[in-house]
């Protein structure tokens, strides 16, 4: 349980920061009260990654050699896609995933500050689990609950994700500009080669 806990923070955690769904609570942020836009947006992402664990613990109905191969196969492919990726990009502050965001609050609406509570929490919770639906984090998670221990992944995963929404909450523009979108991609890509080389490790290095 440690393992799977202390693998799926880490992966959130890293993967995140610079994200779409980072920037969406940066902007609401700026816009409504941070506590609210903070709950809507955690309240998201825990239930993807409840959702997501659901996904991975009817995957491992499956034989587990096809388990262990597969998120072997995942986490070096992840891996290697983003490092190759990183090659092109500019050291320079993710503007490409921050327009995104903008846009997708902008046609959301909810500008005025004096927006109800339900209404910016409704926004914050769909604008993030839409964003998050499909994403790398979301399958990396789903593989980790395959062949770990389900509580671990959730427990991990969630507190992982409250990470990254209370810096994106608090202090997120400040930071936003100061991260680079080449950095956080060799970042994550490292991590899920070295996430892939652990699994392959454990499962045929004895």
């Amino acid at each position: 349980m440690l393992a799977a806990f202390t693998a799926s923070l880490l992966l959130i955690t890293i993967s995140e920061l610079g994200d779409k769904t980072f920037f969406i609570a940066v902007i609401l942020a700026m816009r409504h009260s941070q506590r609210l836009v903070f709950a809507g947006v955690t309240a998201a992402l825990a239930t993807m990654t409840v959702l997501s664990v659901l996904v991975g613990q009817a995957v491992s109905i499956l034989p587990q050699v096809y388990i262990d191969w597969g998120e072997i196969f995942l986490f070096f492919g992840f891996g290697v896609k983003l490092l190759l990726e990183a090659r092109h990009m500019p050291n320079a502050p993710n503007t490409e995933e921050e327009e995104e965001a903008l846009e997708a609050v902008e046609g959301a609406g909810l500008h005025s500050r004096k927006s109800s509570i339900w209404g910016v929490l409704i926004k914050a919770f769909t604008l993030t689990f839409v964003a998050e639906w499909g994403d790398r984090t979301q399958i990396a998670t789903i593989a980790l609950a395959a062949a770990n221990h389900p509580v671990g992944v959730i427990i991990g995963g969630t507190l992982g994700h409250s990470i990254c929404a209370a810096i994106a909450v608090l202090g997120g523009r400040a930071i936003a500009g100061r991260i680079s979108e080449r950095t956080i991609t060799i970042l994550g890509g490292g991590l899920f080669i070295i996430f892939g080389a652990v699994a392959f490790w454990e499962k045929f290095g004895h």
